[in-house]
């Protein structure tokens, strides 16, 4: 017999009139770091409210009314109810902090392209480390009340939902959104119209809608391509994040670039800075200086006053990982814009670095279009300035324009409750307004152990339940007999919270090195064979759907895992997500991160670990270099660049055993008649002194703006006033300096001293041949420093020549030093393009050593 046709239709509760803001909390993003707000929701009906993943906007629509009408009547839920609308109005009505944010303008305003924003597992429009990042940088932004708006794009399928099979293997299963139920609606504009905008592609035009988040304080506009008046490929470009091939990705890109330049430009929000996130959104650029040619400025200078209030961020630590595409694609989508800029095809592919065979790159053009650029942890920075290198090609690597400001996480996100009502209770309200003050934080080294210890065992116990239901409910669907369930979990025993837990929880990217704790499995079998000192071993993450390798990192944890003498001492938990990453992060002992180096940009999973006391095991990569002081950790020092995999491999793994097996283990067993190891206590109190903050993401954003935003501001008026005279007046001169720079040639003129005394003086005079520069278009100086044993100077100073006549067709500059070392100094002499509107000094990346 044939079935019957099923039709479906929601029933949506009525809000109670008492109760009626439950709605616009559950519509800002405020909800997403205050615990509080979240538990008002989780109360009315926990069943529910894991069944809608954590999402406040879904559980109201399908909670029975009669449960909101209950609580309507119930006092205790209301008074809960009022507590948490009375710090959400305080929150958002709170000003600018001027005390962190000095520099910030009226009339300022930020807007952050980024291809991805994490913020809570209700909102699923990210994959991984630069969401999470994104997410937090908007959070900071919210808490300092900056003037800040984010720009992005809304995919129906953001990351997929992992499950891990009997045999080890990755499952990926992708789910589409409902947008109705995500914490977002159409943008309109002032007279109430909805925002839409139309972008050009190969043969068409594409059309987008502009949707708006609030984050606390902050706007988020996210592009989304799924619309009727749209092809059904066109539909999908904002479908899948990170979906589809090379033509999606550029195509999205498109949109995220050129179509939130416009969407902003729709709502009539004029940035004075911004703030390219990563190369996906560096399209921007082109569409900013598209719009600027086509009001009048001649090309070059409209780049020039584009870039001068362009931020610039990179996340990516090897050249591979920076976005290409080859020219003829690029033609294909931007003969067009070309065409509109007034430039031929070769300067246009220069923007990307498509020269040579080399295919367009979009972090060139994103530092093409920008003046501030930088990496994200000290590192990080100087590895860009290599990858890099060819954008500044006569500029020393170490002094090119490439900056950094090191990661920081989101307090408030990912710090535990029980950790915020003890420091309440210990180190009064006021931590809350101290995050960045080193000194105010060595009062965590005088909360009580027992009290310290107490708080982290209960974390670890919630942790240890999350486990034990993740894996069990992974096991029984495995169809896993339930015997052998108790086996796997013996050493996560949530009611006996005692056993050491390592935890290890990021993307499965190979250089990640998931799998070096195996390296030596015989000393691996050693160091677990203690029936009195166990340890249990906790892996979870995700491997890229395409990533066949890290998956099947993947695969050899799990198969390790299933063999006897390793059962129940390693677990691998599928499913990874922000909610199981919260538990992770503050119910595990010790953080386990050891990738290769030096190819961990930031890295923030520590962070989060760090501030709820959870001690950092952990090469010197990224963040860690920066935040280990022997006192707050342990530090895996990598093996030198030049080793072989294997025997990299090996040498890092040595240490790591060795710091397993001769100091974290014996100190975590070292206890005393409390229970606890009062040397492990103290190090987990130094972890949070020393770490909370000073790698949050309030520091973050201060630095952003006293580095960038606020300089990238005062620029714009510097360049843009008087009908772009300052744009211009620059990008005449760059052109005069480089047709004239190969020309350039400096001699000396005295002979060189080769001793002298203290307090004495030596003169030096050079010559530089300006091929028809002024002496004021040029910067001659001295870089002087001690000798090292390498034949290097250091601790450098630079002193300028001033021009003291001519000689023939030279210029003539001299120099009067009087040194103020003594010892051997060792002194080099060079001449470089200088002038008064350049944001970097070695921004053309010309320079003439003697």
């Amino acid at each position: 017999m044939k079935p019957g046709t099923h039709f479906t239709v929601e029933v949506n509760p009525r809000i109670p009139r008492r109760l009626v803001r439950l709605q616009e909390l559950a519509e800002n993003l405020f909800y997403s770091w205050d615990r509080p707000t979240r538990t008002l929701f989780a109360r009315l009906h926990p069943g529910l409210w894991d069944a809608v993943g954590h999402n406040p906007k879904a559980f109201l629509k399908r909670v029975d009314e009669e449960r909101l009408t209950e609580a309507a009547e119930d006092h205790i839920f209301v008074g809960n109810y009022n507590r948490v609308l009375s710090a959400f109005d305080t929150y958002m009505s709170e000003p600018l902090r001027r005390d962190a944010v000095a520099d910030v303008q009226d009339g300022d305003l930020i807007a952050y392209f980024c291809a991805e924003f994490g913020f809570h597992e209700s909102f699923p429009i990210y994959s991984g480390g630069l969401g999470i990042l994104a997410g937090d940088h908007c959070k900071a932004a919210s808490d300092l009340r900056l003037p800040f708006v984010g720009v992005g794009l809304l995919y129906r399928q953001g990351y997929f939902y992992q499950r891990i099979d009997n045999d080890g293997h990755q499952i990926a299963t992708y789910t589409d959104s409902d947008f109705d139920d995500l914490p977002i609606h159409p943008a309109h504009r002032s007279d109430g119209s909805e925002v839409h905008v139309r972008i050009e592609m190969p043969g068409r035009v594409v059309e987008a809608k502009v949707w708006e988040a609030r984050i606390g304080h902050v706007k988020l506009y996210l592009l989304d391509t799924d619309l009727p008046v749209n092809s059904a490929a066109d539909r999908d470009i904002t479908h899948q994040l990170y979906g589809g091939d090379r033509r999606t990705r550029i195509q999205q890109e498109i949109v995220l670039g050129i179509g939130g330049a416009r969407a902003l430009r729709e709502l009539g929000i004029q940035p004075s800075v911004y703030h390219i996130n990563e190369g996906h959104a560096a399209f921007m650029v082109l569409e900013r200086v598209r719009r600027k040619v086509h009001e009048g400025l001649p090309y070059h200078a409209a780049l020039e006053a584009v870039a001068s209030n362009t931020v610039f961020t990179t996340h990516t630590p090897v050249p591979a990982g920076h976005d290409h595409f080859s020219e003829e694609m690029i033609w294909e989508y931007f003969s067009k814009c070309c065409l509109d800029l007034g430039i031929a095809r070769d300067e246009f592919m220069r923007l990307g670095g498509a020269v040579n065979g080399q295919e367009f790159n979009m972090t060139k053009l994103a530092l093409h279009g920008s003046r501030h650029h930088n990496g994200v942890s000290r590192i990080h920075g100087g590895v860009s300035s290599h990858i890099l290198a060819d954008m500044w090609p006569e500029i020393e690597p170490e002094e090119s324009p490439m900056d950094y400001i090191t990661n920081g996480v989101h307090i408030s996100s990912f710090l535990a409750q029980e950790w915020v009502d003890l420091f309440d209770n210990k180190l009064g309200y006021e931590w809350r307004r101290r995050l960045t003050d080193a000194e105010f934080w060595q009062k965590v080294e005088g909360i009580p152990d027992h009290h310290f210890w107490a708080v982290h065992q209960a974390l670890k116990t919630q942790m240890l339940h999350t486990l034990r239901h993740r894996v069990t409910h992974q096991h029984l669907r495995n169809h896993g007999a339930e015997a052998h369930l108790e086996r796997m979990l013996k050493n996560a025993n949530a009611l006996d919270p005692n056993t050491l837990i390592i935890g290890f929880a990021r993307r499965f990217a190979t250089y990640k090195r998931a799998t070096l704790l195996f390296d030596n499995m015989d000393w691996l079998r050693q160091i677990l064979d203690d029936a009195d000192r166990p340890v249990l071993f906790v892996f979870a993450g995700k491997a890229h759907p395409a990533d066949q390798p890290g998956q099947e990192l993947i695969k050899r944890i799990h198969d390790i895992s299933r063999q006897p003498e390793f059962e129940g001492k390693i677990l691998m938990v599928e499913g990874y997500d922000l909610g199981l990453a919260r538990r992770l992060v503050s119910g595990c002992d010790v953080w386990l991160n050891n990738p290769i180096y030096p190819l961990e940009a930031s890295g923030t999973s520590g962070m989060k670990a760090a501030m709820n006391g959870v001690i950092n095991l952990s090469v010197t990569d990224g963040w860690w270099d920066e935040g280990y002081d022997a006192t707050n950790g342990w530090a895996i020092k990598p093996a030198p660049g030049y080793y072989d995999d294997a025997r990299r491999n090996r040498e890092d793994g040595q240490t790591l055993y060795e710091l397993l097996q001769d100091q974290v283990i014996p100190m975590y067993y070292r206890r005393n008649e409390l229970g606890l190891s009062p040397d492990w206590v103290r190090m987990a109190k130094r972890s949070i002194s020393t770490l909370l903050p000073q790698f949050n993401s309030l520091r973050m954003v201060s630095q952003y703006v006293d580095k960038f935003y606020a300089p990238a501001s005062r620029n714009w008026p510097r360049f843009s006033d008087d009908d772009y005279a300052g744009a211009r007046a620059l990008a005449d001169w760059k052109a005069r300096v480089r047709q004239a720079w190969a020309g350039v040639s400096i001699r000396r003129l005295d002979n060189p001293v080769k001793r002298m005394s203290y307090g004495h003086s030596m003169d030096i005079q050079v010559a530089v041949n300006l091929n028809g520069l002024a002496p004021e278009d040029v910067r001659v100086e001295m870089i002087v420093g001690r000798a090292s044993k390498q034949g290097q100077e250091r601790e450098l100073r630079a002193f300028r020549f001033d021009p003291v006549g001519s000689q023939g067709h030279e210029q003539v500059f001299g120099l009067n030093l009087v040194p103020d070392l003594c010892g051997k100094l060792m002194y080099r002499i060079r001449v470089y393009p200088c002038h008064e509107r350049q944001t970097h000094p070695f921004e053309t990346g010309l320079l003439r050593w003697l």
